[in-house]
């Protein structure tokens, strides 16, 4: 990195935070030491001074092209949000600063990250909406009213499958600007169909709603909205609350995939129980049921081609779902092949404590980031304290992790996320959670309190604490850089950050690692080593990197670095080395 980036992002920090960055940065999580000081700290402030350091690190990691380190930060700030959605903004201050940030976050989101728009994994719903407005910017035509339809499916039991001009367009789209995106869309939908469509054949819903989650989220589970809508089907708290979701210290079931549809389903039979009709069904998914009996009132129609009034967004909704739905029944139609990828196997087994995450992929064989992703639900780098829980692990692991975890000592298994605090006369649990700034429904969590004004002075409670696991004290190991290698890839096997990486080891932002490099990891043991597959590729004429990344599900900078590549410059019959899992 030049000094020239360095001090541009320090100048778009530091007027963006209103902070020197130049100082000592704020711990980003809290632990027994920043107890003491807490205090009756304003906690929506304390939220947001922890956001911005976050987000200060995805800037960083977005200049040094680590993607993986991006997205941890970027899903940290958005969790963070969330908690102080469900705090509640009281004060004006308050909201005038939440909202400021919130502003300033989305105009970085959107225009600053540039390995988000490059990577191969779409992080947010918003993502994916910003490719259809860039779409529709170019294509204003919105078909409503009398219109030409084309048949392509009405069968019983299934959403009617149409095409207009509009949704031919779509169509074009997705063969054309849109087809990156849209083979990502396949490859999950692979993976995530014997999961998703026996759910949907539970409650007799027609097959083609998967392809909501398809557009609303990338059928990423992990996708968050820049509204703070999650998962597969971008359920906003509220409404995930309303349908069953919990989400506390330990969890969030709107990104658990099995739970989440569950609840999705439910909330579909609820709207087709209303409108009896799948299109306005959809139209009130996207845009909101209130706003949808207007317009059916506004025009005196049930027919959803006639309700002109809806929002640009709506009207475009249907069609964008059509065109998806259409391609996604005949890929190979409209010039798209089946991916190879492998519907999403696991072995489900019984946690009865909080267990350390780092400790069952040792007991799995596996890497830290592979439990996580196959448990995406999981906020904390621990199982919940009130099990016993479902936890997936690898497909065919079971017998294995069973007989190691099972010898583990029991003060190496469970992870003791805590402090402890005695209640004080005057105090109650709002109180409690102010002070330690955490959620009042972490707290009963945590302790198994059910009324919230049933505490006695003297009680010893749980407070949860954010960070590293007690159960486990960190040791000194050396670790050294492979190829291919990023800070973030690193923090993510060893359940750290790749800021706490640069302190341990004395480097800059502007510091990069290469290849044999040693570094110093104050953490709990080596992860998994797990030998990557390796394939050559033999660059064929009109190939460039880009394209190359693109077909082999990976980026322009971990080609570059695995081959040891200074320039982009490549060559017909030129061999390179391509990584994958």
């Amino acid at each position: 990195m030049t000094k020239k980036y360095i001090i541009i992002i320090l100048v778009i920090c530091s007027t963006i935070f209103g902070q020197n960055l130049s100082e000592k940065p704020k711990k980003p999580f809290m632990n027994t030491d920043d107890i003491s000081f807490l205090g009756t700290s304003n906690r929506i402030t304390s939220i947001l001074d922890e956001a911005k350091q976050f987000l200060s690190d995805a800037i960083i990691a977005d200049v040094n092209l680590d993607t993986v380190e991006v997205v941890y930060n970027i899903k940290k700030v958005f969790d963070l949000m969330s908690d102080v959605e469900q705090l509640g903004v009281r004060e004006e201050l308050d909201k005038i600063e939440f909202e400021k940030f919130q502003t300033d976050f989305v105009k970085i989101y959107t225009t600053r990250l540039n390995t988000i728009d490059s990577s191969t994994q779409f992080l947010t719903a918003d993502l994916i909406r910003r490719d259809i407005e860039a779409f529709t910017s170019e294509n204003e035509s919105v078909e409503m009213g009398l219109t030409k339809f084309t048949i392509i499916d009405d069968r019983e039991g299934h959403i009617p499958l149409v095409t207009n001009s509009q949704v031919e367009s779509y169509i074009r789209y997705f063969q054309g600007k849109g087809r990156k995106g849209f083979n990502i869309w396949l490859n999950r939908y692979v993976q995530y169909r014997d999961i998703i469509l026996p759910i949907l054949d539970e409650y007799d819903l027609p097959e083609e709603l998967i392809v909501v989650s398809m557009i609303e989220a990338g059928l990423d589970p992990k996708a968050i909205s820049r509204a703070k809508a999650v998962g597969l089907w971008q359920f906003m708290y509220s409404t995930g609350k309303e349908y069953g979701l919990n989400r506390n210290w330990y969890i969030d079931e709107r990104q658990d995939p099995i739970k989440s549809t569950h609840a999705a389903a439910k909330y579909f039979k609820d709207l087709y129980k209303e409108f009896d009709d799948w299109y306005l069904v959809l139209a009130a998914y996207n845009g909101g049921w209130g706003r949808l009996n207007r317009a059916l009132n506004l025009h005196e129609t049930s027919d959803y081609w006639q309700l002109y009034s809806l929002p640009k967004e709506t009207k475009n909704y249907i069609p964008y779902f059509l065109s998806a739905a259409i391609i996604v029944q005949n890929p190979e139609k409209y010039g798209f092949k089946i991916p190879r990828s492998n519907p999403l196997k696991y072995d489900v087994v019984k946690i009865e404590k909080s267990a350390d995450l780092t400790v069952i992929a040792k007991a799995a064989e596996t890497k830290l980031s592979t439990i996580k992703r196959l448990n995406p639900e999981l906020r904390q780098p621990a199982t919940p304290n009130n099990g016993p829980y479902s936890l997936n692990i690898p497909y065919g692991k079971k017998d294995i992790f069973e007989k190691k975890f099972n010898e583990i000592p029991e003060d190496r298994k469970f992870a003791f996320q805590k402090v402890e605090h005695r209640v004080q006369k005057g105090e109650n649990l709002i109180s409690i959670a102010s002070k330690y700034r955490v959620l009042v429904a972490d707290l009963q969590t945590i302790n198994n309190i059910s009324n919230i004004n049933k505490l006695s002075v003297g009680q010893r409670l749980k407070i949860p604490v954010k960070g590293g696991l007690y159960s486990n004290y960190p040791e000194k190991i050396i670790y050294s850089v492979k190829s291919g290698d990023t800070l973030g890839h690193i923090a993510e096997e060893f359940n750290t950050r790749a800021s706490e990486i640069r302190k341990w080891n004395n480097m800059g932002s502007k510091s990069l690692i290469y290849p044999g490099q040693k570094l110093s990891l104050f953490v709990k043991g080596q992860p998994v080593k797990d030998t990557p597959k390796k394939n050559v590729y033999i660059v064929k004429t009109g190939d460039n990197l880009g394209k190359i990344a693109n077909k082999n599900n990976t980026t322009v900078a971990k080609i570059k670095s695995w081959n040891s590549m200074k320039s982009s410059t490549i060559y017909p019959g030129q061999k390179l080395t391509i990584y994958f899992e």
